[in-house]
């Protein structure tokens, strides 16, 4: 199908809150843009996470640039209040949103990009971000083939309270933030089995009556660089707040913490110890890995499929990514330091844009804006 928006200066793939805060920047730069998501209400994602999630940053250091998040700032969001707070963003700052359309395939022809959309629209852009985030698709390992039919299977993404697992005993794989939240909430219904891999360490919530976060901006650990001593051990460590998670907390709780799971045969799991356990269901919190496939640009990825990116540039020119985890600092996938990174990567953008080729007004005029009547109700913040 042909294009009908003429050439965007940029395009940004994913309208969470890496790519809203993005555009917040690309707006103020003056740029022709176009943000393009999957779902049909901005916030969705979140919405669609476990129904109990709540933030373990407080509404003060949950805000992106230019609008804090409302009510009280020392409170912890709800998931949802967080997808209505990136409703209200998009909107209050008329961002303009193609909604109920992902992108099937992303190709470079030339000094531009072309993105054909699950509707068939051909999309052009001078450069393109990719704000899909750092949690894309669910790493589930082999060893989930080996459960029997009747062993219910979710994800944290899956997941969303008690009432979807059977009554018995419940694996919870991997104990993050996410696995740990699952298992305590688990805990008051099920027998539940919290695997463990590496050693995980968990903040305070608060010290001397102020957040974590509040030490951590005064101290400039929010800023550190993952190349610096304090963010090296940070990235080593990956510890995390959250009231009631570490693992004694859980044990009172009635949760048994055991090892890495090692071997899976119908009901029966075995772990590193060699302990066995018969369960009824299992829910994998083993982390995230790239969808990569519909990037048809190989040098964008490493001989894996991942994403290979460095503050946020791609090798190829015009290519960049926002949201990815340690993209600058611990908060890079969070929304807490999303809005710097999405600064830099427009400073970057722009300075590359001027390089190549001065944008120049009537240089190449659109056939018809990404917020003209032509794109009807896809372009949408309500």
């Amino acid at each position: 199908m042909e294009n009908t928006t003429g050439v965007l200066d940029v395009l940004v793939i994913g309208a969470g809150q890496a790519g809203l805060a993005t555009g917040y920047h690309l707006k103020q730069a003056g740029l022709r843009l176009l943000l393009i998501d999957q779902h049909e209400r901005i916030g969705e994602s979140w919405r669609q996470r476990f129904d109990s999630l709540t933030l373990f940053t407080p509404a003060a250091y949950s805000a992106l640039p230019g609008l804090p998040v409302p009510g009280d700032p020392n409170a912890y969001p709800t998931k949802d209040d967080i997808a209505g707070y990136l409703e209200t963003y998009a909107r209050h700052f008329e961002l303009p949103v193609a909604l109920g359309m992902g992108i099937d395939r992303l190709e470079r022809q030339g000094n531009h990009f072309t993105a054909t959309t699950t509707d068939g629209t051909v999309l052009t852009a001078r450069t393109v971000v990719i704000a899909t985030g750092a949690f894309q698709q669910p790493a589930i390992p082999p060893l989930s083939r080996q459960f029997s039919g009747d062993v219910v299977q979710l994800t944290a993404e899956t997941y969303r309270n008690p009432r979807q697992t059977p009554t018995g005993t419940v694996l919870v794989v991997g104990d993050g933030a996410t696995g740990r939240q699952i298992a305590r909430e688990l805990s008051a219904t099920h027998r539940v089995l919290l695997s463990t891999g590496r050693s995980r360490r968990v903040s305070p919530e608060r010290i001397l009556g102020r957040s974590i976060f509040w030490w951590m901006d005064r101290l400039g650990i929010l800023r550190a660089s993952p190349d610096s001593r304090v963010g090296s051990f940070l990235k080593r460590t990956d510890p995390f707040p959250g009231k009631g998670l570490d693992l004694p907390r859980l044990r009172e709780r009635g949760v048994n913490v055991v090892g890495r799971l090692t071997a899976v045969a119908g009901h029966g799991v075995t772990f590193a110890d060699g302990t066995p356990a018969e369960i009824d269901a299992v829910i994998w919190a083993t982390g995230y890995r790239d969808r990569s496939d519909w990037v048809a640009i190989p040098e964008a990825k490493d001989d894996r499929g991942a994403f290979v990116e460095h503050r946020g540039r791609s090798a190829v020119p015009n290519l960049y990514f926002i949201g990815r985890s340690w993209q600058t600092t611990r908060g890079s996938a969070l929304l807490t330091g999303v809005g710097a990174d999405a600064a830099e990567v427009t400073q970057h953008l722009i300075q590359s844009l001027a390089a190549v080729e001065r944008i120049q007004d009537g240089a190449e005029t659109p056939h018809a804006l990404p917020n003209s009547p032509e794109w009807g109700r896809s372009i949408s913040t309500d």
